[in-house]
């Protein structure tokens, strides 16, 4: 029989019904002459074929645990496997690597769309394999697509549902316990303890290379369990929860700052901002937890010196009031006197007062801090505090006076 007939002869065995995914898993073994293992999108194992002789510590940990270990995954991100297998439907050759027990493979990732499904991972030891071997393991990739999808007929209506029911805990005046119950039990998720909101927001425009990969990060990285999760323009809404009661924001902090740092050197992003909503725990919370993510996100941009690692809400401080502040102002046409008095004095003698003194108290008025600062002596700065005092009339020893000033400084550059 011809190499041909051979190869028509393999699809053909592939392309029969199956039952379940074991059997698909041991058909696709006996096709390929190699272990093979199908997981799906978070790397938990959906099937494997019968074992084998000589197999690895990374399939043998994979086995026992019903999941690949972190520290394959860890190896396989490091050696550039794992952004290949998310940008690519293509076979990926992978060869040994040692420090994580993991053999030599070739594996491939099942797509829906930009979505991933899941991968499957052949396990192919000595054995090299030809052009054929992999249009076969890409027949293998589509025969388990199509056993997903249809043991999953109501797929599209669900991935529907789920993205009305987000947006209305971020946007609903009033979602009721029944309908969070409703929705807890069709998808089988915990709507209660530990929940908040988080927003990446990206500067570059979303690509169906970002969107794989903010999805696959975001559903693998261990800090937090995903619950929900969808794209709005060029933002990146996610609704977590934390794993533990005992568990903090620190888990929250951790996940946006882990996820900046991969998905930025993964792609060689410009500009990505992260931020999440106090931790609540209730799901009739969420739109005040978008809310807060927005604001967070929103003064990260006009902000961005003083607020360049701030990613959680509770962190901002007196960020939080600062829109509010600008409101009142704005309606009572208000004026503070002491900046009024610094910026007239300023624009007569072209001097920068004014700015010395919010670069004073946002140093918690520490002279030589704010000094070195402004690449001023002390004394100089010193000199330049005891005009502000006699232009100014401001008592520079009052801190009532001082936070006021300060407040009115911020609220000047908000833009509402």
């Amino acid at each position: 029989m011809d190499s041909s007939q051979t190869q028509k002869n393999k699809m053909a065995i592939l392309q029969q019904p199956f039952s379940n995914l074991d059997d698909l898993a041991d058909t696709i073994s006996e096709v390929l002459a190699c272990p093979v293992t199908i997981e799906d999108a978070n790397h938990y194992v959906l099937a494997y074929s019968k074992h084998t002789e000589n197999i690895d510590e990374a399939r043998i940990g994979t086995i026992m645990n019903r999941k690949v270990p972190d520290k394959v995954i860890n190896g396989l991100w490091k050696n550039g496997a794992m952004p290949k297998l998310i940008d690519s439907d293509q076979p990926v050759v992978i060869p040994e690597i040692h420090d994580i027990g993991l053999g030599n493979r070739i594996a491939i990732s099942i797509w829906k769309k930009n979505e991933i499904l899941g991968f499957i991972w052949a396990h192919t030891g000595i054995k090299e394999y030809a052009a054929n071997d992999l249009e076969i393991l890409k027949e293998a990739a589509r025969q388990v697509k199509k056993y997903i999808l249809q043991k999953l007929p109501d797929r599209r209506n669900t991935e529907k549902a789920y993205k009305d029911f987000f947006w209305q805990l971020l946007t609903a005046d009033f979602v009721s316990n029944h309908t969070v119950q409703s929705y807890e039990k069709q998808f089988n998720i915990k709507l209660r303890d530990g929940l908040a909101i988080v927003i990446f927001h990206f500067e570059d425009n979303i690509t169906p290379q970002i969107e794989k990969h903010a999805s696959y990060l975001s559903e693998t990285m261990t800090q937090v369990n995903t619950i929900f999760r969808l794209f709005d323009d060029q933002d990146l809404i996610l609704l977590i929860r934390l794993w533990k009661k005992d568990d903090t924001s620190d888990k929250i902090y951790q996940f946006i700052e882990h996820f900046q740092e991969k998905i930025s050197t993964q792609l060689q992003l410009t500009s990505l901002h992260g931020a999440a909503s106090q931790i609540y725990d209730s799901a009739k919370d969420m739109t005040l937890a978008y809310e807060e993510a927005l604001q967070s996100l929103s003064l990260q941009k006009q902000f961005p010196a003083e607020l360049a690692s701030c990613f959680l809400y509770e962190d901002l401080g007196i960020f939080q009031w600062v829109d509010m502040l600008k409101e009142q102002r704005q309606k009572r046409h208000h004026t503070n006197k002491y900046i009024h008095q610094l910026q007239q004095y300023d624009k007569r003698q072209q001097s920068h007062l004014l700015y010395t003194l919010e670069k004073y108290l946002e140093n918690d008025s520490n002279v030589h801090r704010t000094a070195k600062d402004l690449f001023i002596h002390p004394n100089t700065m010193n000199y330049r505090l005891k005009r502000i005092q006699e232009i100014s009339h401001l008592d520079l020893k009052n801190p009532h006076q001082k936070i006021a000033v300060y407040l009115e400084l911020l609220a000047d550059k908000l833009t509402l």
